[in-house]
């Protein structure tokens, strides 16, 4: 398969279904608001390098999460009953997406998540479409996740954690927030251990992109309002 060209001046996407063996299918564009909604709603999503030429990715098959299958262990379970952390939404999305920007990852030199980047996440969690989830003790931020959420489903970005089971107890609340409001999947993009193990899997490409036609036929989220208050 050929890797397409994007026009800087034209917001579009060749269909996500004729992305190469290893997800990539495109290169170039921007990364204006326009083009990553349109991105998202075809289940495409940027992934490069700082210095790289903007990538955009559609895997196949696809890693996702559907909130009544989370796994929560016992031993996640007891720290959440514990009170350990507090919770909130979108109190500090900055905070988040820098973490996750900065946290070490064993095994990976540098981040994928470049100024460049930040910036166009920021302009989205301004217009009401990219959001946080964070986890805080004693005053700090301690873990989070952040994504973007369209319809139905959250295109789940990047997760952090400074303290042991910090990010996972964020997702735990993201998983809560998505049942109390109707939300139908978290996108989790790509094959991922760690997220196996909390209860995601691997599906078919054509089925996610038939889930999205359903669950983003409208564009309002059931993560649209800001929101600030810490979760019980």
């Amino acid at each position: 398969m050929p890797i397409y060209q994007l026009d800087s001046d034209l917001v579009m996407f060749p269909p996500p279904q004729m992305a190469r063996y290893d997800g990539l299918l495109a290169v170039g564009g921007d990364l204006s608001p326009e083009r990553l909604l349109l991105a998202y709603r075809m289940g495409i999503f940027p992934w490069y390098a700082p210095e790289e030429p903007i990538l955009w990715w559609a895997p196949d098959p696809r890693l996702v999460l559907f909130p009544e299958e989370f796994y929560c262990s016992r031993r996640l379970a007891r720290i959440l009953r514990q009170g350990r952390f507090r919770f909130s939404i979108n109190r500090d999305f900055a905070g988040v997406i820098r973490a996750c920007a900065e946290i070490h990852r064993p095994g990976q030199e540098g981040s994928w998540l470049g100024e460049e980047m930040i910036e166009a996440y920021c302009r989205l969690h301004e217009q009401g479409y990219a959001h946080s989830v964070e986890c805080w003790r004693n005053g700090v931020l301690v873990g989070g996740i952040y994504g973007v959420a369209l319809g139905k489903v959250f295109f789940g970005e990047s997760m952090f954690s400074r303290e042991a089971n910090a990010s996972k107890a964020a997702l735990a609340h993201l998983v809560a927030a998505l049942k109390h409001s109707g939300g139908s999947m978290i996108d989790c993009q790509v094959r991922s251990d760690h997220l196996l193990r909390l209860g995601a899997r691997v599906i078919p490409a054509r089925i996610f992109y038939q889930r999205l036609a359903l669950d983003i036929s409208d564009h309002d989220s059931w993560f649209s309002r800001p929101r600030a208050e810490f979760l019980q």
